[in-house]
C-alpha cells in the first residue's frame, strides 16, 4: 500500500475535512483519507488501480488543490 502526506491550504472548516474524505475516498484504490483542519495536511493510503494523479485529479476537480511537500 502507498501513502501520500499534503497540504491543503484551502482547507477552512470541518466541512472542507468532510468533502475532501468523502470525495476522495470515491477513487478507486483508496483506502483511506485523513484530513486535518488546524495543520491543513491530508494523509491518503491507496492501492491497486489508485494513482496519485488520480487522487490529485479528483482534489483539482473538487477545488482543494494540494501542494506538496519535499520528503
Amino acid at each position: 500500500m502507498d501513502s501520500k502526506t499534503f497540504k491543503v491550504p484551502n482547507i477552512g472548516c470541518n466541512g472542507c475535512v468532510r468533502t475532501i474524505q468523502n470525495e476522495v475516498a470515491l477513487v478507486p484504490g483508496v483506502k483511506s483519507v485523513k484530513a486535518d483542519l488546524p495543520t491543513k495536511m491530508v494523509t491518503v493510503n491507496f492501492e491497486g488501480g489508485a494513482t496519485w494523479e488520480a487522487i490529485k485529479a479528483k482534489l483539482v476537480e473538487i477545488e482543494y488543490a494540494p501542494e506538496e511537500i519535499a520528503a
